[in-house]
């Protein structure tokens, strides 16, 4: 398994956040990004070109959670 850490979460960001998410041989560690987590977690969940995200998402103390 491969820890991976993502440095931005634009629309590539969150593009390779769903692929890795769905291959068990990356662990995505951490997320960089200069947006509020609750932000993140919106966008992730409700992408205009992906589609919803259908797992679960929560944020806690300034993060949030896959």
């Amino acid at each position: 398994m491969v820890n991976v850490a993502i440095n931005g979460f634009g629309r590539i960001g969150r593009l390779a956040l769903r692929l890795m998410i769905e291959n068990p041989e990356f662990n995505v560690v951490a997320i960089n990004d200069l947006t509020d987590a609750k932000t993140l977690a919106h966008l992730f969940k409700y992408d205009s070109a992906q589609g919803r995200f259908n797992g679960e998402i929560e944020v806690k103390e300034g993060a949030f959670v896959v």
